[in-house]
């Protein structure tokens, strides 16, 4: 597999930013609910560790990915035969991905700073209640934004890999064309 992508398939360098990210935003979901539903203080935190370092790994590849798409690749054409509202749906969910990926990490960032969490996420001292500043509430609202948005997505290569039966999934690495 090439580094970058041809007219039909993403390069190696997308694919591996597509499954990457896909395993730290499952992995984010478990350690942010999990952390919402703690009681105990240190529970929460010993989450917040771990949620934190994927939240930005999440980021920073984020940022990648758009840098690479703009500067050195070229996304494969839509699946032939598509619809136009299929088509705009599917760039539509893409991008809403991409603006909630960058949001979700964002609200975040400003979370930790705003409540002074960091120094307890970091060290020992003691967490603060998160709950108290305005981007935790925007964290949560457009991570089931995401969900959202994810399970469109999900559905949406699903419908082409088993109705359909266009390959896309091959697309990005799984199966053959």
């Amino acid at each position: 597999m090439s580094l970058k992508s041809t007219s039909s398939r993403y390069g190696s360098v997308a694919v591996a930013i597509h499954w990457l990210s896909a395993l730290m935003i499952v992995l984010l979901f478990a350690t942010g609910l999990l952390a919402a539903a703690q009681v105990d203080s240190d529970a929460k935190v010993a989450l917040l560790r771990a949620h934190t370092p994927l939240g930005a790994g999440v980021l920073v590849l984020t940022l990648f990915r758009i840098v690479w798409w703009f500067v050195a690749d070229k996304r494969p054409a839509l699946p032939a035969g598509q619809p136009a509202w299929q088509q705009w749906v599917a760039r539509a969910t893409h991008i809403g991905l991409y603006v909630v990926v960058l949001v979700t990490a964002s609200s975040g960032i400003a979370t930790i700073v705003l409540s002074g969490a960091l120094p307890a996420i970091v060290g020992s001292a003691t967490l603060p209640n998160l709950e108290t500043v305005l981007p935790r509430a925007v964290h949560g609202v457009v991570s089931r934004l995401m969900l959202g948005l994810l399970a469109l997505h999900i559905g949406a290569a699903l419908y082409h890999q088993f109705i359909r039966r266009d390959h896309l999934l091959a697309r990005m690495g799984i199966g053959a064309a």
